[in-house]
């Protein structure tokens, strides 16, 4: 009697090599779920142990997660801040900044966010991250404090949210 032993393992590449792949993935119709990196989205989305579950994008609107490029080969994953025409501005929730991109460089939408390794998605039309967007978008005049505290005392004492 064999046994089989199957192992998974992750393999990471650069962005600037990864993103334009999955961009072609998207165009193509297909979904792509990628591990979060970077701290731009905090405080509900963390570095390495989130993900987000990207579509092609068909219509996008203010408050929406999308990927975009910002400059040739740098993607980013923001909230749209705001749209005027083809101009687009977004901002990470973790980011005080802004980043600006035209229509046309949106290339994915989040259609939701696996948090904390969990296997049941956290929907962007769902009411739990519609209740997050709603207040969150509107604590921005503030949002620096609220990071700073998060930064400095929250994590150090009971772990990111």
């Amino acid at each position: 009697m064999s046994k089989t032993i199957l192992t998974t393992s992750e393999v990471q590449f650069a962005n600037a090599d990864f993103l334009p792949e999955v961009v072609k993935m998207l165009k193509e119709g297909h979904t792509v779920t990628l591990r979060l990196r970077g701290y731009s989205m905090r405080p509900f989305l963390e570095n390495d142990r989130d993900k987000a579950l990207l579509r092609k994008p068909t219509t996008v609107k203010v408050g929406d997660p999308v990927l975009a490029e910002i400059a040739p080969h740098h993607y980013v994953l923001h909230r749209i801040d705001r749209i005027e025409g083809d101009n687009v501005t977004l901002r990470g929730d973790g980011n005080l900044a802004v980043e600006h991109c035209k229509k046309e460089d949106i290339v994915g939408s989040v259609i939701g966010f696996y948090r904390k390794g969990r296997t049941q998605i956290d929907r962007t039309d769902g009411r739990k991250w519609k209740l997050y967007s709603f207040f969150w978008m509107r604590l921005l005049p503030i949002r620096r404090y609220l990071l700073g505290v998060y930064r400095r005392l929250w994590i150090p004492i009971f772990g990111p949210i």
